[in-house]
């Protein structure tokens, strides 16, 4: 199986606090990676520079093959300018914290206006397509609301859609249950369990160990900008070789 996302010696400050202290991972095609850790431990950040929404200050990171937010000049790395970047994105679908909506939009509306506007496709395929995922995610009755009348757990099934009508190669979750009520977390996690068993490739931070011990091929332990063991669940949750895991999941099951 082929890597997807390579991470290579990938560091990250903002001003004088360094938040990313060379990072080295990989994800292969198909595999569903999560990171666990505490915050502030540089999860999140990673994750949205996979995604070029925060600029590395040095290292590589690859998405197929191609080197995300750069290109190479002799031995030196330049910047790409927005518009190349953007063309970069969109093989690379998101999901935040806090949904990220646009609240003047019907939940139709924001899964057909980036395939429209960004990728160009005819606005009768992209209805289509953002259809068929609504139905995907039980919300084929909500195309014709908006945001503000939808439950967190809806709000979330909606931006999972409506990242997947780019039709991403890769998917970023950054902990994307963690703003929903207890009961909503569920109904979230199901559209996740099903996208790994689509054979999605996907990189998920989170805080849900049950998702991580069923669902990941592997899991990463972050924390003060490193990665401090990673390996499969069975391994890392179950026996974990690191005094910082132990001690980092003693709290969390506490």
């Amino acid at each position: 199986m082929t890597d997807l996302v390579v991470a290579e010696r990938v560091h990250k400050s903002f001003g004088s606090l360094e938040v990313l202290k060379g990072i080295d991972l990989r994800v292969r095609r198909g595999e569903v990676l999560c990171i666990l850790g505490p915050s502030g431990s540089g999860k999140s950040t990673f994750l949205r520079c996979i995604n070029q929404l925060e600029e590395i200050d040095s290292g590589h990171i690859f998405v197929g093959d191609e080197l995300i937010g750069y290109r190479v000049h002799g031995d030196k790395l330049h910047r790409l300018p927005e518009s190349a970047i953007g063309r970069q994105r969109r093989k690379i679908g998101m999901v935040f914290q806090h949904f990220n909506l646009f609240p003047h939009m019907t939940v139709l509306e924001n899964l057909t206006f980036a395939p429209t506007r960004v990728a160009r496709r005819s606005r009768a395929d992209a209805e289509a397509e953002a259809r068929s995922l609504l139905e995907r995610m039980r919300l084929g009755d909500k195309a014709g609301s908006y945001p503000a009348a939808l439950s967190g757990g809806q709000k979330q099934r909606v931006g999972i859609a409506r990242a997947l009508a780019m039709q991403p190669e890769l998917m970023l979750f950054d902990e994307p249950t963690s703003a929903l009520d207890p009961e909503l977390v569920g109904e979230v996690l199901e559209v996740m369990r099903a996208l790994a068993k689509d054979g999605m490739t996907m990189v998920v931070v989170t805080h849900e160990l049950g998702f991580a011990r069923e669902v990941a091929d592997t899991v990463v332990l972050m924390d003060q900008g490193v990665v401090v063991e990673s390996g499969p669940p069975s391994e890392v949750l179950v026996n974990p070789q690191h005094a910082r895991t132990r001690e980092f999941l003693g709290r969390v099951l506490a």
